[in-house]
């Protein structure tokens, strides 16, 4: 097994009550209480400026509550975070590897930093290169590895220390969806061995296939705490109907709406949310300019349903 994290007494490895966080007047996190057990894979979703940042940040020691009880692996944060982030592995979202080291050369330097023996390190480091296929790159430098390689690296070296816990921040972002793939198959194999692990993301698809729960923030509130398909089957309708292109208008006002649908319209698209909406699609044939896709209903849905459309910076 690539990770095998050492059994504890608990199974609570995250536990958070009445968690906040402010920055003088400004309130980020707003008493939020969520508790992760062992083996977990929970995705922390949310709109920019929802507070899940900076959760994450206190997750690991970096920044303290302002009030509120953590605890991580049975220690409390952040007075023994030192001792807590001996236990964790963190890949952050923008790769910070060592441009002046080689691959091998930055997980041998990382895992010293853990105070691990030169064998173990040694033999950690085969075991990993082997695990993100990166055996024939162990001499590359940085500047010459890929995005996804790089991405790889960075799950790599997290994992030098046999982490109790694994905490990702956008592990996939600006990767193409083959690299996208073959991060995803890494992290299910370890969920598979039993690693617990967080993931923050904005690809909702990723969250999906990924998590076995949602903790969905917004406003530095938990709007929900549901698995992926609680959170489809119990708030968004089971149907959605996009249509789209420059005809929109004219049929959007010759088909008005009967029954239990309700619509949004962003720009030139228009979507339906409904039980049963066949009989609007049937509408849509001999529309020039016209296009449109009928699907269920799925976590990206659920999460504009619940924390809106509207461009939010930061």
């Amino acid at each position: 097994m690539i990770n095998t994290p050492v059994p504890k007494p608990s199974p609570i490895i995250v536990h958070a009550e009445n968690l906040s966080k402010h920055y003088g007047k400004l309130c980020v996190v707003d008493g939020i209480s969520f508790q992760i057990n062992q083996g977990e894979f929970c995705g922390i979703l949310g709109p920019n400026g929802a507070g899940k940042t900076t959760t994450l940040k206190m997750l690991v020691g970096n920044t303290p509550s302002t009030s509120g009880k953590l605890t991580v692996l049975g220690l409390p944060i952040p007075q023994q975070a030192r001792e807590m982030r001996g236990r964790i592995g963190v890949v952050p979202q923008a790769d910070n590897l060592d441009p002046d080291f080689t691959v091998v050369e930055n997980l041998r330097v990382y895992g010293r930093y853990f105070g691990l023996k030169r064998t173990e390190v040694e033999k950690r480091i085969t075991e990993l290169l082997g695990f993100v296929a990166l055996e024939e790159k162990a001499d590359a430098c940085i500047n010459q590895l890929s995005g996804g390689m790089k991405r790889r690296l960075s799950i790599a070296r997290a994992l030098i220390n046999r982490p109790e816990l694994l905490i990702l921040d956008e592990p996939s972002t600006g990767l193409d969806p083959q690299i996208r793939q073959n991060i995803w198959q890494l992290l299910r194999q370890l969920q598979r061995e039993g690693l617990t692990i967080i993931l923050t993301t904005h690809y909702m698809d990723e969250a999906e296939r990924l998590c076995g729960r949602i903790i969905l923030m917004d406003h530095g509130h938990i709007l929900a705490d549901r698995t992926p398909e609680e959170l489809v089957r119990e708030r968004i309708e089971p149907h959605v109907l996009e249509v789209f292109g420059t005809s929109v208008k004219a049929w959007k006002m010759a088909n008005p709406l009967t029954g239990p649908i309700r619509c949004e319209q962003v720009g030139e698209t228009c979507f339906y949310y409904g039980a049963d909406l066949t009989s609007l699609v049937k509408t849509l044939d001999g529309w020039p300019g016209l296009r449109y896709d009928y699907r269920p209903a799925n976590l990206e849905d659920v999460f504009l349903k619940m924390t809106g459309r509207e461009l939010r910076d930061g």
